[in-house]
């Protein structure tokens, strides 16, 4: 997955919420990690604010089943 389409998945994600937004929300996360590397994770962490929708804060790790 590129970073664009994390970003692309992602907005739609936060721009809806919910708990089923926020699991999609971690999934892509965690592929973002295992392709991209942590910076990236916490780059998009803080461009959608994705610690005030969902509560993930930069330096989490997430894993992608």
């Amino acid at each position: 997955m590129t970073l664009e389409r994390a970003r692309e998945l992602l907005a739609v994600q936060a721009d809806m919420g919910g708990g089923y937004n926020r699991n999609s929300a971690r999934l892509i996360l965690g592929e973002v990690a295992r392709l991209h590397g942590q910076q990236a994770v916490d780059r998009l962490i803080r461009e959608f604010d994705l610690e005030q929708r969902f509560g993930f804060r930069p330096g989490t790790q997430f894993n992608a089943p």
